[in-house]
């Protein structure tokens, strides 16, 4: 079967959040089909670096969209009914590669991922079309009103109005339509579109982010993530203002590193403050994480499966999260790792961990258990494969067609 992927991000090399999900997908469907890949890219650089998707996958198109043009591209998009993040994920060039190929070619499948890039295909016909969400990214900006001051919040609130109905419209628009997590799910039905969907976990590489029997720093605590991200850095702020002194009042001795690439100035201001390390890129954050006693996952934003929490998972640490960010997991507060609300119950679970090596063994075994059993790449793609023959045995032309009308 011949597959047009299209993304939003140039899944290559796979390093964080956006490019995980789409590269496994890739790798896992070239296995046994034909798949050509349609993406962006933001440099030079990261064009030179995605050249290694060759090697999983038949070829490859992609365009650069400099960050000036992107936003003001967004910008232009402002007094539309459209929304504005489309226009950062818009480039003439890859939608006149993407319709120069579809004419010249005939593909049995067309698959985007993210609802962002969704528009390139959305007008096509004649051909099954899944959309995979991944995450609702109206919801996100509809979250993101609530930390941001006035006007800007009411911008917010705007984007993620104009998103939804995006969302919806542009659901009506493919054959079937996925998510990464239940919760995604149920949001998407409560759009009441009629078009068929389902949901499939992302999954996480559990040789790669393994346990060793290295010791670790009984005082140290962990947070990994992007740190040009909004939600990661509002965490931190949180984790710092609100949890850390409390942690340290009673252990004066514990340490918290944040570990992420493009940490800005407000987070690089952090480390002035006593027991905090902001890290910035490192080669490698495995080493990191593994030496802490407990990684922690504060984010009151968090729409969709975070990558951080499985992967700290699998290399057997600890990890207490918000209640929001481990609903994107498949796991059961308590059990495999623990959730709080509060300041005062993050600190008593951190601390908790520090303090008792054999708490912090019965969640660490436990937490690697369930991601291998509940978050692995391999059983995820099964229910790919599945929902990709289901979408192509119950296709219909003449349906195809009534909807892109």
């Amino acid at each position: 079967m011949k597959i047009l992927y299209v993304c939003h991000r140039f899944p290559f090399p796979p390093i964080r959040g956006g490019k995980i999900r789409p590269f496994n997908m890739i790798k896992h469907l070239s296995q046994r089909h034909e798949v050509t890949v349609a993406s962006l890219v933001r440099s030079q650089e990261e064009a030179q670096a995605g050249r290694g998707l060759a090697s999983y996958c038949s070829d490859f198109m992609m365009a650069e969209v400099t960050a000036p043009v992107a936003w003001a591209r967004m910008i232009a998009r402002l007094p539309t009914p459209g929304p504005s993040s489309m226009g950062y994920f818009f480039a003439p060039e890859l939608a006149r590669q993407i319709d120069e190929r579809l004419e010249r070619e005939a593909f049995d499948l067309v698959f985007v991922h993210c609802s962002s890039v969704a528009p390139y295909v959305n007008g096509v016909t004649g051909i099954p079309k899944i959309l995979d969400f991944g995450d609702m990214d109206s919801q996100k900006w509809l979250e993101y009103r609530r930390f941001k001051p006035f006007p800007l919040s009411l911008g917010y609130w705007l984007e993620g109005h104009k998103m939804k109905m995006a969302e919806k419209s542009l659901a009506s628009q493919f054959d079937y339509c996925t998510c990464t997590t239940k919760a995604e799910l149920e949001t998407l039905r409560e759009f009441n579109v009629s078009t068929p969907s389902d949901w499939f976990p992302n999954g996480v590489d559990s040789a790669h982010f393994s346990p060793t029997d290295a010791p670790y720093d009984h005082e140290a605590i962990s947070f990994v993530g992007r740190m040009d991200y909004f939600p990661n850095q509002q965490a931190m702020m949180f984790f710092c203002d609100e949890v850390l002194p409390r942690i340290r009042s009673r252990r004066p001795t514990a340490t918290l590193k944040i570990i992420g690439a493009e940490p800005s100035k407000e987070i690089c201001k952090l480390a002035s403050r006593p027991g905090v390390t902001v890290t910035g890129t490192v080669p490698d954050v495995r080493d990191h994480v593994r030496n802490s006693a407990v990684s922690v996952a504060p984010l009151t934003i968090a729409r969709g499966t975070q990558n951080k929490i499985i992967e700290c998972m699998a290399m057997g640490v600890p990890v207490v999260s918000s209640r929001a960010a481990a609903g994107g997991v498949d796991a059961v507060p308590g059990e495999h790792l623990l959730v709080a609300d509060t300041p005062e119950v993050y600190a008593e679970n951190v601390l908790a961990l520090i303090a008792d090596p054999a708490l912090r063994q019965r969640f660490s075994v436990a937490g690697r258990a369930r991601v291998e059993s509940r978050h692995n790449w391999a059983t995820s793609m099964i229910k790919l494969d599945r929902i990709i023959e289901a979408c192509i045995a119950d296709y219909r032309p003449g349906r195809d067609q009534r909807r892109a009308s």
